[in-house]
């Protein structure tokens, strides 16, 4: 079974190396099960007011963030809800959202 994988940050690789995010979490795609439903909120990315400073990526614990159009997304299926992207955005950018 071949599993789809998120663009990940690596393939847009600036002019320095050093201007590169680095994490302890892995790139969106690499967990190997869905979320098991227990999430009761969820991240939404406002489009207009993020900036695409990768913050969330960083910081993100399970690495289900990623690029996309130069802005951030976030794949639902592995994400579990614990709102460190939200705090983190400085911008607000990121609110939470009950499970629908």
């Amino acid at each position: 079974m071949v599993m789809h994988m998120k663009p990940c940050l690596r393939e847009h690789i600036p002019s320095k190396l050093s201007e590169l995010p680095e994490a302890p979490a892995y790139e969106a795609g690499y967990l190997v099960t869905k979320n098991a439903g227990w999430r009761s909120v969820r991240p939404v990315i406002d489009r207009e007011k993020c900036v695409g400073c990768l913050q969330c990526y960083l910081y993100c614990p399970d690495g289900v963030i990623y690029r996309k159009d130069g802005k951030v997304a976030v794949d639902y299926d592995f994400c579990k809800g614990c709102g460190i992207c939200r705090k983190i955005c400085k911008l607000g950018a990121i609110k939470m959202e009950e499970e629908r």
